[in-house]
């Protein structure tokens, strides 16, 4: 190793011969970049482990990233096609597993079945009615900012970040109350990796039930529009799309909001700035990512990339944090497009969402700070814990302070339930079944 290579961080295993860098631990939740910094002496890709005995190859670099992520000819998306899986070198019960396996979703898919999954997700959130969701995301955060205002003291993570683009995405998709409890339920564990397989049962048994249900009474609503789509998607198919939005959106929502929070309060610099949210939000995608290592792909043949040779079925993902905080990008950076980070990932399987994404967002940070303008941390910020894993960028924890709300006003309920338009769905809030955190909301919005 020259002097020009830098010192592996701490708890780094790269002095084992072979060693892989490792991207889970609490070594590198603490300071991932100082693992990126350490995977670019090995050049435009390094080899990394996902979690014990799950290798991979992570493209650090941002233009071999785009060469990646735009070339669907020779990287295919299709996770039947994971070597390493097919061979039985994965342990079956990894907690990345079920988020690397094969699912009959537009993630998971290429050529020609990809473009009508893809086209009906597409379609289907263009008829969003942004008025609505900005509508929802402020009455949504009214309701959380009500649950801890008179305390004068929150976890901005638990208590707001974490709950608000669950409840948006419930409401948008037209979901009575015990289905989206465990959707919320089955969408957290499978991100945290904690009983990840039973999660993941839970959430698709859940999405299951809410296709079924609106097959027979259809609403105004994401499921409903993504059902009557001329793609004419089979039950199967609805059930892995709709889960692939909700858990796709929900978590790394979660971790917008949290982290725009936390470099807002950390950062003073924003409180001179006209654009204090906008460019907060970019800083963070650029910076702080809430999905920083994904995209996996696999070469459809044996091939020489970037520099390395590769077999078939090797898994190759993406570091968008590396990507994006690169010398040669931070420099460019300063002079060029503040939008160019990779954080929504590129190429045909870019985000589709990412406009309400940002404007869930931006409703969600701008009514918090508004209604409570004198937030501030509770403890000092190297004190802060983040999620361990490679595919979450989010704070455990957000605690803060401010000066204690007075007892919100009587609440109007609204013409409409937030579930689907039905006047069934406030029974169903006050089921005994129902005592989730949505039906808490859907029994604040009528009372």
């Amino acid at each position: 190793m020259d002097a020009n290579t830098p010192v592996p961080p701490p708890g780094c295993p790269a002095h084992a011969v072979g060693g892989r860098i490792p991207l889970y631990g609490p070594e590198f939740a603490a300071d991932p970049h100082a693992y990126y910094t350490y995977l670019r002496h090995y050049g435009p890709t390094a080899p990394v482990e996902l979690a014990p005995g799950v290798d991979a190859t992570l493209v650090t670099d941002y233009t071999t990233a785009l060469r990646l992520l735009q070339d669907n000819g020779a990287f295919r998306k299709d996770a039947r096609r994971w070597r390493a899986f097919n061979e039985g070198l994965i342990p079956p019960n990894s907690p990345v597993v079920p988020l690397l396996a094969y699912r009959p979703n537009a993630m998971f898919s290429d050529g020609v079945e990809h473009l009508r999954l893809r086209q009906a997700i597409t379609d289907t959130m263009a008829r969003v009615d942004t008025h609505r969701l900005a509508r929802s995301t402020t009455q949504i955060s009214d309701y959380l900012i009500s649950q801890f205002g008179s305390r004068g003291s929150a976890d901005l993570m638990a208590d707001y970040a974490k709950q608000l683009p669950l409840f948006v995405f419930n409401e948008l998709f037209g979901c009575p109350a015990d289905i989206g409890d465990r959707i919320l339920f089955g969408i957290s564990g499978m991100f945290d990796g904690i009983n990840a397989e039973r999660a993941a049962e839970v959430l698709f048994g859940a999405v299951g039930e809410l296709v079924a249900l609106k097959r027979s009474r259809p609403g105004e609503d994401v499921t409903s529009w993504l059902m009557q789509h001329e793609a004419d998607l089979s039950d199967e198919e609805m059930v892995y799309q709709l889960s692939l939005l909700l858990g796709a959106g929900a978590d790394p929502l979660r971790n917008l909001i949290g982290n725009t929070l936390h470099r807002i309060l950390t950062h003073d610099e924003y409180a001179h700035q006209g654009g204090l949210i906008d460019e907060a939000m970019d800083d963070t995608l650029w910076e702080n990512p809430p999905v920083p290592n994904l995209a996996p792909h696999y070469p459809a043949a044996d091939m020489e990339f970037a520099g390395h040779k590769f077999q078939a079925g090797d898994l190759i993902m993406v570091s968008f944090a590396a990507a994006n905080t690169s010398p040669a990008v931070t420099a460019a950076r300063q002079s060029g497009s503040n939008r160019s980070h990779l954080a929504w990932s590129a190429g045909p399987h870019a985000c589709p969402s990412k406009d309400p994404a940002r404007q869930i967002t931006m409703a969600a940070v701008e009514n918090i700070l508004n209604k409570i303008p004198d937030v501030e941390p509770a403890v000092p910020e190297n004190s802060l814990t983040w999620r361990p894993g490679p595919f979450t960028r989010g704070l455990t924890a957000l605690p803060a302070r401010f000066t204690p709300l007075p007892p919100p006003d009587r609440v109007h309920a609204p013409g409409r339930t937030p579930a689907d338009g039905h006047t069934e769905q406030r029974g169903t809030a006050r089921k005994p079944e129902g005592t989730g955190r949505w039906s808490q909301f859907l029994n604040w919005l009528t009372r």
